[in-house]
Protein backbone atom coordinates (compact mmCIF):
# COMPACT_ATOMS: atom_id res chain seq x y z
CA UNK A 1 0.00 0.00 0.00
CA UNK A 2 0.99 3.62 -0.41
CA UNK A 3 1.63 5.89 2.56
CA UNK A 4 -1.68 7.71 3.26
CA UNK A 5 -1.53 11.36 2.22
CA UNK A 6 -2.10 13.89 4.99
CA UNK A 7 -4.50 16.29 3.30
CA UNK A 8 -4.72 18.50 6.39
CA UNK A 9 -0.96 19.09 6.38
CA UNK A 10 -1.14 20.04 2.72
CA UNK A 11 -4.16 22.28 3.23
CA UNK A 12 -2.59 24.44 5.95
CA UNK A 13 0.62 24.72 3.94
CA UNK A 14 -1.30 25.83 0.84
CA UNK A 15 -2.92 28.89 2.38
CA UNK A 16 -6.44 27.46 2.54
CA UNK A 17 -8.42 27.99 5.76
CA UNK A 18 -9.77 24.62 6.91
CA UNK A 19 -12.72 24.69 9.32
CA UNK A 20 -13.18 21.96 11.88
CA UNK A 21 -14.68 20.91 15.19
CA UNK A 22 -13.68 19.20 18.42
CA UNK A 23 -14.69 15.65 19.33
CA UNK A 24 -15.20 14.74 22.96
CA UNK A 25 -18.11 12.32 23.04
CA UNK A 26 -16.06 9.25 22.17
CA UNK A 27 -18.78 8.07 19.77
CA UNK A 28 -17.61 6.97 16.30
CA UNK A 29 -21.07 7.66 14.87
CA UNK A 30 -20.89 11.27 16.06
CA UNK A 31 -17.46 11.68 14.50
CA UNK A 32 -18.70 10.14 11.26
CA UNK A 33 -21.76 12.40 11.22
CA UNK A 34 -19.69 15.56 11.69
CA UNK A 35 -17.28 14.38 9.02
CA UNK A 36 -20.21 13.99 6.65
CA UNK A 37 -21.56 17.42 7.71
CA UNK A 38 -18.74 19.14 5.85
CA UNK A 39 -16.01 19.92 8.37
CA UNK A 40 -12.48 19.86 6.94
CA UNK A 41 -10.94 18.42 10.11
CA UNK A 42 -12.02 16.92 13.43
CA UNK A 43 -9.91 16.95 16.58
CA UNK A 44 -10.03 13.69 18.55
CA UNK A 45 -9.39 15.04 22.04
CA UNK A 46 -7.87 12.49 24.41
CA UNK A 47 -6.58 15.17 26.81
CA UNK A 48 -9.87 16.36 28.33
CA UNK A 49 -11.97 13.26 27.66
CA UNK A 50 -11.88 9.56 28.67
CA UNK A 51 -11.22 8.50 25.04
CA UNK A 52 -8.63 5.71 25.14
CA UNK A 53 -6.60 4.14 22.34
CA UNK A 54 -9.15 1.51 21.20
CA UNK A 55 -11.88 4.18 21.13
CA UNK A 56 -9.55 6.53 19.26
CA UNK A 57 -8.94 3.88 16.59
CA UNK A 58 -12.68 3.38 16.10
CA UNK A 59 -13.12 7.15 15.77
CA UNK A 60 -10.24 7.39 13.28
CA UNK A 61 -11.85 4.64 11.21
CA UNK A 62 -15.16 6.50 11.24
CA UNK A 63 -13.57 9.79 10.15
CA UNK A 64 -11.60 8.01 7.41
CA UNK A 65 -14.87 7.23 5.66
CA UNK A 66 -15.73 10.94 5.35
CA UNK A 67 -14.09 13.93 3.62
CA UNK A 68 -12.77 15.22 6.98
CA UNK A 69 -9.21 14.80 8.23
CA UNK A 70 -8.42 13.66 11.76
CA UNK A 71 -6.19 15.44 14.28
CA UNK A 72 -5.41 13.62 17.52
CA UNK A 73 -4.63 15.51 20.71
CA UNK A 74 -2.76 13.19 23.09
CA UNK A 75 -3.22 13.75 26.82
CA UNK A 76 0.28 15.22 27.08
CA UNK A 77 3.48 15.92 25.17
CA UNK A 78 4.75 12.48 26.11
CA UNK A 79 6.87 10.01 24.14
CA UNK A 80 4.75 6.94 24.93
CA UNK A 81 1.42 8.68 24.27
CA UNK A 82 2.67 10.07 20.97
CA UNK A 83 4.03 6.66 19.94
CA UNK A 84 0.70 4.98 20.69
CA UNK A 85 -1.24 7.62 18.72
CA UNK A 86 1.05 7.30 15.68
CA UNK A 87 1.00 3.50 15.77
CA UNK A 88 -2.81 3.70 15.99
CA UNK A 89 -2.85 5.56 12.68
CA UNK A 90 -2.86 9.25 13.62
CA UNK A 91 -0.90 11.46 11.24
CA UNK A 92 -1.67 14.93 12.63
CA UNK A 93 -0.92 15.46 16.32
CA UNK A 94 -1.80 18.42 18.52
CA UNK A 95 0.60 18.39 21.47
CA UNK A 96 -0.74 20.30 24.51
CA UNK A 97 0.97 22.77 26.83
CA UNK A 98 4.27 23.28 25.01
CA UNK A 99 6.09 26.01 26.94
CA UNK A 100 9.42 26.47 25.18
CA UNK A 101 11.65 25.42 22.31
CA UNK A 102 13.09 22.42 24.20
CA UNK A 103 9.62 20.98 24.69
CA UNK A 104 8.84 21.65 21.03
CA UNK A 105 12.00 19.80 19.99
CA UNK A 106 10.96 16.86 22.14
CA UNK A 107 7.53 16.87 20.49
CA UNK A 108 9.14 16.55 17.07
CA UNK A 109 11.58 13.88 18.26
CA UNK A 110 8.72 11.75 19.56
CA UNK A 111 7.32 11.58 16.00
CA UNK A 112 10.58 10.61 14.28
CA UNK A 113 12.37 7.30 14.15
CA UNK A 114 16.09 7.22 15.04
CA UNK A 115 18.46 8.79 14.29
CA UNK A 116 16.25 11.90 13.80
CA UNK A 117 14.13 11.12 16.86
CA UNK A 118 13.16 8.61 19.51
CA UNK A 119 9.95 7.00 18.20
CA UNK A 120 9.88 3.32 19.04
CA UNK A 121 9.97 0.93 16.10
CA UNK A 122 7.24 -1.66 15.57
CA UNK A 123 6.83 -3.69 12.40
CA UNK A 124 3.09 -4.22 12.26
CA UNK A 125 0.56 -1.62 13.38
CA UNK A 126 -2.31 0.42 12.01
CA UNK A 127 -0.08 3.41 11.18
CA UNK A 128 1.91 1.34 8.69
CA UNK A 129 -1.28 -0.32 7.46
CA UNK A 130 -0.14 -3.40 9.33
CA UNK A 131 3.25 -3.46 7.66
CA UNK A 132 1.98 -3.12 4.09
CA UNK A 133 3.21 0.45 3.42
CA UNK A 134 6.49 0.17 1.55
CA UNK A 135 9.41 1.95 3.27
CA UNK A 136 7.14 3.16 6.08
CA UNK A 137 10.02 3.52 8.55
CA UNK A 138 11.89 5.85 6.18
CA UNK A 139 8.85 7.78 4.90
CA UNK A 140 6.45 8.05 7.86
CA UNK A 141 7.56 11.57 8.83
CA UNK A 142 6.66 12.89 5.36
CA UNK A 143 2.97 12.76 6.23
CA UNK A 144 3.13 13.48 9.97
CA UNK A 145 1.93 16.93 10.99
CA UNK A 146 3.29 18.21 14.32
CA UNK A 147 1.20 20.96 15.91
CA UNK A 148 2.25 22.41 19.25
CA UNK A 149 -0.22 24.14 21.52
CA UNK A 150 0.69 27.43 23.21
CA UNK A 151 -1.58 28.02 26.19
CA UNK A 152 0.08 30.48 28.58
CA UNK A 153 1.59 33.95 28.56
CA UNK A 154 5.15 32.62 29.23
CA UNK A 155 4.82 30.27 26.24
CA UNK A 156 3.37 33.05 24.09
CA UNK A 157 6.44 35.16 24.88
CA UNK A 158 8.56 32.35 23.40
CA UNK A 159 6.44 31.81 20.30
CA UNK A 160 9.19 32.85 17.87
CA UNK A 161 11.71 30.34 19.24
CA UNK A 162 9.08 27.60 19.40
CA UNK A 163 8.05 28.25 15.79
CA UNK A 164 11.69 28.11 14.69
CA UNK A 165 12.12 24.48 15.81
CA UNK A 166 12.62 22.26 12.72
CA UNK A 167 9.73 19.86 12.22
CA UNK A 168 7.04 22.06 13.77
CA UNK A 169 4.31 22.29 11.14
CA UNK A 170 1.87 24.58 12.93
CA UNK A 171 1.20 26.51 16.14
CA UNK A 172 -2.15 26.25 17.91
CA UNK A 173 -3.16 28.95 20.37
CA UNK A 174 -5.43 27.74 23.18
CA UNK A 175 -7.70 30.71 23.96
CA UNK A 176 -9.32 29.30 27.10
CA UNK A 177 -6.09 28.40 28.87
CA UNK A 178 -4.46 31.60 27.68
CA UNK A 179 -7.29 33.65 29.17
CA UNK A 180 -6.90 31.73 32.44
CA UNK A 181 -3.16 32.39 32.38
CA UNK A 182 -3.94 36.10 32.05
CA UNK A 183 -6.33 36.14 35.00
CA UNK A 184 -9.49 36.16 32.86
CA UNK A 185 -10.69 32.61 33.45
CA UNK A 186 -13.67 31.78 31.26
CA UNK A 187 -13.58 35.09 29.36
CA UNK A 188 -11.82 34.77 26.01
CA UNK A 189 -13.75 37.83 24.82
CA UNK A 190 -11.85 40.12 27.20
CA UNK A 191 -10.12 42.86 25.23
CA UNK A 192 -6.68 42.00 26.63
CA UNK A 193 -7.09 38.34 25.68
CA UNK A 194 -8.24 39.28 22.19
CA UNK A 195 -5.23 41.56 21.76
CA UNK A 196 -2.88 38.69 22.58
CA UNK A 197 -4.74 36.31 20.26
CA UNK A 198 -4.47 38.81 17.41
CA UNK A 199 -0.77 39.36 18.13
CA UNK A 200 -0.14 35.60 18.20
CA UNK A 201 -1.64 35.14 14.73
CA UNK A 202 0.59 37.91 13.40
CA UNK A 203 3.65 36.40 15.08
CA UNK A 204 2.96 33.01 13.50
CA UNK A 205 2.59 34.64 10.11
CA UNK A 206 5.94 36.43 10.53
CA UNK A 207 7.50 33.10 11.51
CA UNK A 208 6.02 31.42 8.44
CA UNK A 209 3.97 28.93 10.44
CA UNK A 210 0.26 28.22 9.96
CA UNK A 211 -1.70 29.05 13.11
CA UNK A 212 -4.75 27.31 14.53
CA UNK A 213 -7.35 28.18 17.15
CA UNK A 214 -10.84 27.26 18.33
CA UNK A 215 -13.80 29.61 18.68
CA UNK A 216 -17.14 29.01 20.41
CA UNK A 217 -19.33 30.72 17.80
CA UNK A 218 -19.27 31.44 14.06
CA UNK A 219 -18.93 35.15 14.88
CA UNK A 220 -15.82 34.56 17.00
CA UNK A 221 -14.37 32.24 14.36
CA UNK A 222 -14.84 34.97 11.73
CA UNK A 223 -12.94 37.35 14.00
CA UNK A 224 -10.10 34.85 14.40
CA UNK A 225 -9.86 34.44 10.63
CA UNK A 226 -9.68 38.23 10.34
CA UNK A 227 -6.79 38.13 12.82
CA UNK A 228 -4.98 35.86 10.36
CA UNK A 229 -5.45 32.36 11.78
CA UNK A 230 -4.85 29.66 9.19
CA UNK A 231 -7.24 26.99 10.47
CA UNK A 232 -10.06 27.26 12.98
CA UNK A 233 -12.34 24.90 14.86
CA UNK A 234 -15.95 25.91 15.54
CA UNK A 235 -17.10 24.41 18.83
CA UNK A 236 -17.45 20.73 19.67
CA UNK A 237 -19.77 17.78 19.23
CA UNK A 238 -20.91 18.00 22.86
CA UNK A 239 -21.32 21.77 22.58
CA UNK A 240 -23.45 21.39 19.47
CA UNK A 241 -25.65 18.78 21.11
CA UNK A 242 -26.14 20.57 24.44
CA UNK A 243 -26.56 23.97 22.78
CA UNK A 244 -29.21 22.74 20.38
CA UNK A 245 -30.99 20.84 23.16
CA UNK A 246 -31.10 23.96 25.33
CA UNK A 247 -32.34 26.03 22.38
CA UNK A 248 -35.17 23.60 21.63
CA UNK A 249 -36.15 23.34 25.29
CA UNK A 250 -36.20 27.12 25.71
CA UNK A 251 -38.32 27.54 22.58
CA UNK A 252 -40.77 24.86 23.72
CA UNK A 253 -41.07 26.24 27.23
CA UNK A 254 -41.60 29.77 25.92
CA UNK A 255 -44.31 28.55 23.55
CA UNK A 256 -45.88 26.38 26.25
CA UNK A 257 -45.95 29.25 28.73
CA UNK A 258 -47.60 31.49 26.14
CA UNK A 259 -50.22 28.83 25.42
CA UNK A 260 -50.99 28.39 29.12
CA UNK A 261 -51.34 32.11 29.76
CA UNK A 262 -54.97 33.05 30.41
CA UNK A 263 -56.52 35.06 27.61
CA UNK A 264 -57.03 38.75 28.33
CA UNK A 265 -60.63 39.65 29.20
Amino acid sequence: MDLPINQFKRAIASGRTPLGAWLGSGAPSTAEALGCAGFDFLVVDTEHTPIDTPQMIDILRAIAGTPAQAIVRPPWNDMVMVKRALDAGAQSLLLPFVQNADEARRAVAYTRYPPEGVRGVAGTHRGSRYGTVANYLKRASEEICVIVQIETLPALAKLDEIAAVPGIDSIFIGPSDLSASMGHLGDITHSAVQEHLAAAAKACRRAGKPSGIIGPTPEMVARFIDYGYSWVAIGSDMGFMVGRAQEYLARFRTASAAADKPAAR
